[in-house]
């Protein structure tokens, strides 16, 4: 068929296309994904500039409008889809095989789809034209004209369709629904042409690479993660075969306006402008790798569409729809979006106006208190630096002013990547203070885990210690740069030029001072409660990290959460061994110290470390995670009794991040053996949001995973069921003994994820409740037990089962240092195979021994579970923030090519 389609396209004979395409409605598909009766032809009068008076063009689509009238349902809209280059209409066909599929229909109705090949390309007209972009939207408008296309309507676009689709939105408004975006760009904002695009451009290479050659085609499907089927890389290819069917791929590239002086700007710069009034609905699905169309123009397209849903798929390059799958999102945000035209408030993060207390309120009520708020802990036990609330009150507002000057503003994302001390702070509150969005994505993610997070949450400023500047700069991390620090005179000048840096933070806190001692009040507007405040990072620990967007008005009923729970009044003196709460020591109004650590790395805290912090405030209360506080242990015999006697004084620690073995607890209770013991169970989502005490774990005893406790103040916990299939069940219960995922409720659960839009709305798909992703049940008592994770319950062929009462059974075997249990095989036949880490660790990875392998299957049978296999490892692959969440899913790909004789590496 394809022969026949290109010879009669040559001969322009626009009747005969039509006839051909009518008479092959019932042919098999031709390509991978499409049926047959989608194809369309249609003969368009053209009023383009560049064609005579009454040239008509012949232009082939793809329509599911048969798909839609055998439903028997009127359409309730149409998507209006527009390729880029060098692709074709057959990009689409996801979305016009899901539009009435029986969930869309069930949603709301069939959606009729139009995916378009523009002149010049697919297998529309080869025109023998130069067509420019005002020539290509205008001849998108002939072609809706000539279709007779009424509204509602939803454009849509990819790569250089991005921009046509969106100029044809800004001439239709009376038409247009929504907008749809996939990886494009509407403007250079400032940018440099990509490297790709540069040299596709260049005269000695573009003709051979765009039109001689296959070279631009290859390439581009070349970038498909993961790679493209051989069948679907022939569909992509089959509209240019030929040198002639490739002029118009030649022509798009050589229309790329990136030139002000460029024919194409004036278009390319009036529809950029014009978007900023499209008052419609907005989605776009990002794929992070596009060497092209990268996260810098997603940044540019936000400040243009600020009403936009993202949602950025980690992995996923420039064929973003190749690549993931975001026809069935489409159709549910289009129902959210557009069919209802409400979004739905989510209750599991309501909150009311009433009792909201800023951030700030506490630094402002110690303006005059010359009591210490901040100590640093110099290193290798060089003294401290300490800072009064007055004092930090004053930095604070002289930052602020200074940050100002130099352009941060209300709603401006600033990612602080500083160590926690009294920099840190005072950074943190001035960014509150002028309502700039704090990011922190910190070293402990690992180099290329902060590099995802920096880019994905795309911050305008990026303040950072040198080593942070020179990541910045090797990464090309976005945001102006400045420094944390002053750079010594001798290499200020060399230094702010390799790092293109615009300022450091003491120069612009000596700017707000100037300010202040002139006698000129600085006057600060208070943020609004419900602005976003904060973007925090996950662990990773689950896959890529991501970001939790938190508002002041959550931020402050965190801090509640934490003040009312372990009755935290103004006056606590706090050892921040845990960084997130370095950030809430202020607004508390305690006494913060961070121990000389690596807060990277939990298990560089000393008992010395943490006793020297303890002593220099007199600490009352200690945070510290658990990698931290195992460290603590086995240093213990290092303490003096000056040392001894200082953490004998704490009244609280609080472990959060992992659960703590009893064990441990007991060891940590004789170092500090005033001190009561809790171990918080949340989240980043939502911390924290059960608590128990070491007499509470005693009291709770053995179980069916580990006992985290009773919801904290302003928390409501219940259980979603999970199926025999290992699917939940949305109907949330309390009844005692039923496993399932663990659903929360609180005024400091997130607002929501930051551009992962669909993660965000499976969070909250059980109305009124954030799904924590956890597994767990409550018992007769209302105590939570957490089972593990969603993603690492076992699917076998005798119902579902969880892993962690089996692996705390075979930790108590005593060889065994930690032990993990994963599924290996399909699901619903899983098997089930425990890894366990022992001491002394083993040299090599594999079966482990007869000895230990009868031991720990007899272990995991005290709890009903029948071990397939036992295999040792030297070293559980975990977390790099806590060091202490097991990866169990590298572990169980690990566990199945171990055991299906391949190499398996490290996991």
């Amino acid at each position: 068929m394809h022969g026949r389609w290109l010879r009669l396209e040559h001969r322009h004979d626009g009747n005969r296309l039509v006839a051909l395409v009518s008479a092959e409605l019932s042919a098999p598909a031709p390509w991978p994904g499409v049926q047959a009766h989608w194809q369309r032809a249609l003969s368009v009068p053209s009023t383009s500039a560049v064609d005579p008076a009454g040239t008509s063009r012949q232009w082939h689509y793809l329509d599911n409008e048969s798909d839609v009238a055998a439903t028997g349902m009127d359409p309730v809209g149409t998507l209006l889809c527009v390729h880029g280059n060098p692709t074709w209409s057959y990009l689409w066909r996801t979305l016009l095989a899901e539009a009435t599929s029986p969930e869309t229909l069930a949603a709301g109705g069939p959606w009729r789809v139009i995916a378009v090949d523009q002149l010049d390309m697919g297998f529309s007209e080869r025109t023998d034209t130069f067509r420019r972009l005002e020539d290509r939207i205008n001849d998108l408008s002939d072609f809706t004209d000539a279709l007779a296309l009424s509204g509602p309507v939803v454009s849509v676009g990819h790569d250089w369709g991005g921009l046509i689709s969106l100029g044809w939105a800004t001439r239709h408004r009376e038409q247009l629904a929504a907008v749809v975006l996939t990886n494009t760009a509407v403007h250079p904002a400032g940018f440099s042409l990509p490297p790709a695009l540069k040299l596709a451009l260049h005269p000695a290479v573009h003709k051979w690479g765009t039109t001689t050659s296959t070279a631009f085609l290859r390439i581009t499907h070349g970038l498909g993660q993961p790679s493209l089927a051989e069948d679907v890389r022939d569909a992509f290819m089959a509209p240019y075969k030929t040198v002639a069917r490739r002029a118009g791929v030649g022509n798009f590239v050589a229309d790329i306006p990136f030139a002000t002086d460029h024919p194409s700007r004036p278009t390319l710069d009036a529809v950029s402008d014009d978007i900023r009034t499209l008052g419609v609905p907005a989605l776009m699905f990002w794929g992070p790798k596009d060497p092209v169309f990268s996260d810098r123009y997603l940044r540019d397209l936000l400040t243009r569409l600020p009403q936009a849903d993202v949602h950025r798929f980690e992995g996923a390059s420039h064929l973003v729809q190749e690549d993931r799958d975001i026809a069935t999102p489409t159709f549910a945000w289009l129902t959210q979006k557009v069919l209802s035209q409400d979004v739905p408030s989510d209750a599991a993060n309501e909150t009311t106006a009433t009792g909201y207390t800023s951030m700030l309120a506490e630094l402002d009520s110690r303006r005059s208190d010359t009591s210490t708020a901040v100590v640093d802990m110099l290193p290798d036990g060089h003294g401290t630096r300490t800072l009064s609330w007055s004092q930090l009150s004053r930095d604070v507002d002289d930052l602020a002013a200074g940050l100002r000057e130099l352009g941060v503003t209300s709603g401006k994302r600033v990612s602080l990547l500083v160590p926690p001390g009294i920099n840190l702070t005072t950074l943190i509150y001035a960014c509150l203070r002028l309502g700039a969005i704090i990011v922190v994505a910190d070293a402990g993610l690992g180099t290329a885990g902060m590099s995802r997070a920096i880019k994905g949450a795309g911050p305008d400023y990026l303040i950072g210690i040198e080593r942070a500047l020179a990541g910045a700069r090797l990464y090309n991390w976005p945001g102006v740069r400045i420094a944390a620090e002053d750079f010594t005179p001798s290499s200020a000048a060399a230094k702010k030029a390799l790092f293109d840096v615009a300022a450091t933070v003491p120069q612009l806190m000596a700017n707000g001072r100037v300010v202040r001692l002139a006698g000129t009040a600085t006057v600060f507007t208070p943020p609004a409660p419900d602005a976003d405040a904060a973007v925090l990072f996950t662990s990773g620990s689950t896959g890529p990290a991501k970001g939790v967007v938190y508002t002041n008005r959550r931020l402050s009923a965190m801090r509640d959460a934490l003040k009312a729970t372990y009755k935290l009044e103004a006056g606590t003196a706090l050892v921040a061994g845990f960084a997130p709460f370095a950030l809430l020591g202020p607004a508390l109004g305690a006494t913060t110290v961070t121990p000389d650590m690596d807060v990277t790395a939990p298990r560089t805290l000393t008992a010395k470390a943490l006793a020297d912090a303890a002593a220099a405030i007199d600490a009352t209360v200690v945070f510290a995670s658990p990698a931290a506080l195992v460290n603590v242990v086995a240093t213990a015999a290092e303490l003096t009794p000056a040392q001894q006697k200082a953490l004998s004084d704490v009244g609280l620690i609080l472990s959060a991040g992992a659960p703590l073995a009893l064990p441990l607890l007991e060891q940590v209770q004789q170092l500090a053996p005033n001190a009561a013991l809790h171990t918080p169970y949340g989240m980043t989502e939502a911390l924290p949001v059960t608590d128990i005490d070491l007499p509470g774990i005693r009291a709770a005893g053995v179980g069916n995973g580990v006992c985290v406790g009773t919801p904290v103040s302003g928390a409501t916990v219940m259980i979603a069921p999970v199926a025999a299939d290992g699917t939940v069940i949305p109907k949330p219960t309390t009844e005692a003994g039923v496993t399932g995922e663990i659903l929360i409720r609180a005024p400091h659960v997130k607002e929501r994820y930051d551009r992962l839009w669909i993660t965000q709305e499976q969070s909250t798909s059980i109305p009124g409740w954030h799904r924590s992703g956890d597994v767990g049940h409550l018992d007769t008592e209302g105590r939570l037990w957490v089972e593990g994770r969603m993603a690492h319950i076992l699917t076998m062929s005798d119902g579902v089962t969880t892993p962690v009462a089996a692996e705390q059974a075979v930790e108590r075997v005593p060889a065994v240092a930690r032990a993990a249990v994963v599924g290996v095989g399909p699901a619903g036949t899983q098997a089930a195979v425990a890894i366990v880490e022992t001491t002394p660790a083993v040299k090599r990875s594999g079966l482990a021994p007869m000895p230990l392998a009868t031991a720990v299957r007899e272990a995991a049978r005290t709890v009903g579970l029948q071990l397939s296999a036992v295999l040792v490892i030297d070293a559980m692959p975990t977390d790099v923030r806590h060091n202490s969440k097991i990866d169990r899913a590298k572990l169980s790909q690990w566990a199945g090519r171990m055991l299906a004789g391949k190499k398996a590496g490290q996991p």
